[in-house]
């Protein structure tokens, strides 16, 4: 099992990929068409496979009706002290669609982030879809987005902040509540950041301050802190002012 972890809290359980086959699955209709979340899983394994892309280590974690699943798949793949991950959704109660997303793991704090919300990759379950087609072509999206994420990272360890424009992130993040995230966390997001544990993110650059963000959502329940996680990244590419530049 993975050294990094999705707590499990409030009727939300932790599960690893075998467990899945466990849940039950509600019956179908004539319009709907549940999926089983291990066979989500399987199929995505398998797609990720033919592409040569290895798994390390993955975790989920499903609500307590069962209904609702998340889970983290993090690869072989490594780059600037980073994991590459691959997020997975899934919902067999309406509330959702299938959805996939990018991101990484960084190594020195297991800090998870992804390059953005989780994104459909169908428009309904239904009876005629092709699950294996469809992870298909979500995987081939997500593997465009290696390369960006790699000049994303670059860029933030590159980019220097001042103290105000940290301050104003943090705020504008849950004072203006910009960010879909509990706003109890932004004491503990300043102090991750100010008094950052690590050596690494010591500087005063936007990689620090992502950082201290994901730091924060650790202490969330699985699901809320994937939902958080998915939307930082668009959040501070959108708050962020142009840094200066080392």
């Amino acid at each position: 099992m993975a050294t990094s972890q999705l707590l499990a809290h409030c009727g939300t359980s932790r599960m690893r990929r075998e467990e899945l086959k466990a849940i039950p699955t509600p019956p179908g209709s004539s319009t709907y068409q549940p999926l089983p979340h291990h066979e989500i899983v399987d199929a995505l394994v398998e797609s990720l496979s033919f592409r040569h892309i290895s798994i390390v280590d993955d975790e989920y974690a499903v609500s307590g009706d069962g209904m609702k699943m998340f889970g983290v798949l993090n690869l072989e793949t490594m780059f600037e002290g980073c994991r590459f991950s691959v997020g997975v959704r899934n919902a067999n109660d309406k509330s959702m669609r299938l959805g996939l997303t990018v991101g990484y793991r960084v190594l020195v704090c297991d800090n998870m982030a992804f390059s953005g919300d989780f994104t459909p990759v169908l428009a309904k379950h239904t009876k005629r879809l092709s699950l294996v087609d469809l992870l298909s072509i979500g995987v081939d999206r997500i593997q465009r987005n290696f390369e960006p994420i790699k000049k994303q990272v670059a860029t933030w360890k590159a980019s220097c902040i001042t103290d105000d424009i940290a301050r104003l992130v943090i705020y504008r993040a849950f004072v203006e509540d910009e960010l879909d995230a509990p706003k109890h966390l932004a004491q503990r997001v300043h102090e991750q950041y100010f008094n950052p544990p690590y050596e690494e993110f010591g500087p005063r650059t936007m990689w620090s301050l992502s950082n201290a963000f994901t730091s924060a959502f650790k202490g969330l329940d699985p699901i809320p802190q994937f939902k958080a996680t998915a939307r930082l990244g668009p959040f501070l590419e959108s708050v962020t002012p142009q840094p200066t530049t080392t």
